[in-house]
């Protein structure tokens, strides 16, 4: 790597730590989207692994703030995260197997439904908290932590876009308290899929540790802001939902056609040996 590809790591991890810090959600679902577009990481699988590790230690790092606060509960972590351990095992092995203009076709269309799901969000928010006295159904929090561990392995994320309604809902806990609480889980998550690539050398490390450092700053920033913006911040949400749905637009524009044209061949029994060549890992 460059210099300017040293920094733009950095800048990168600012940006994802700004925004996690201004509207409490967000930051990790842009690691791999900064990695590949921003600072040129060129190979798909180790752009996964390197984000996956970027998205764990943040996450185990903002733990102890949280937990200072009183905001973890331990328990339904650990009801959680094991299930979510194996799902993440599974998750990587499967990606491993998908060509990776496929991956990026489906990691742009997930991006696309986190971002329906922020604009949505608001109008839950009332929902959420009358169900968040309700009680603690381990089986729900165990299979539920089994899908996304899943979903996060396939892709290289945390998942916490899943994992805090999932407490909410099905555990009961107050939002500010499942925010907390699913950090544990989604660094497990995330730190697992990242072992996985690094056996098979897939993980910049240096890369990694730049970007955790900038988010470390952005986040801080991003923390301090959060306190002054007050109602402003759903707007701000709406705003990065559509910034995401643009970047969705892009990926499959950039992702899909290559996918698109070696299905038709697969269902017309018709080979195009240069999209194989190009899509094949």
């Amino acid at each position: 790597m460059s210099i300017t590809q040293h920094c733009l790591a950095v800048v990168s991890g600012t940006a994802g730590g700004l925004v996690l810090g201004t509207i409490g959600g967000g930051g990790s679902i842009l690691a791999t989207p900064l990695l590949l577009y921003v600072v040129g990481l060129r190979d798909v699988r180790s752009v996964i692994g390197t984000a996956a590790l970027s998205v764990a230690l943040t996450a185990w790092l903002n733990v102890l703030p949280h937990a200072r606060a009183g905001n973890v509960r331990w328990a339904d972590a650990a009801v959680l995260t094991p299930p979510g351990v194996v799902g993440a095992v599974v998750g990587q092995l499967v990606g491993r197997t998908v060509p990776s203009h496929a991956l990026l076709f489906l990691f742009a269309l997930l991006i696309a439904g986190i971002a329906a799901r922020m604009i949505a969000s608001g109008r839950r928010d009332t929902a959420l908290r009358e169900v968040a006295s309700r009680s603690r159904p381990v089986l729900r929090l165990g299979v539920a932590g089994l899908g996304i561990g899943v979903l996060a392995g396939f892709f290289g994320i945390g998942g916490g876009f899943l994992v805090v309604p999932v407490l909410v809902l099905a555990g009961g806990l107050p939002p500010v308290v499942a925010v907390g609480t699913s950090l544990v889980t989604v660094g497990a998550l995330a730190m697992t899929t990242s072992v996985g690539y690094a056996l098979t050398g897939q993980v910049a490390v240096g890369t990694s540790a730049e970007y955790v450092a900038g988010g470390i700053f952005g986040g801080y920033v991003g923390s301090q802001l959060a306190m002054r913006l007050g109602s402003v911040r759903g707007r701000l949400t709406t705003v990065f939902a559509v910034v995401l749905l643009l970047l969705a637009s892009y990926m499959l524009l950039t992702s899909g056609p290559p996918l698109a044209h070696r299905l038709l061949s697969v269902s017309t029994g018709k080979a195009d040996t240069s999209i194989a060549v190009t899509t094949v890992d």
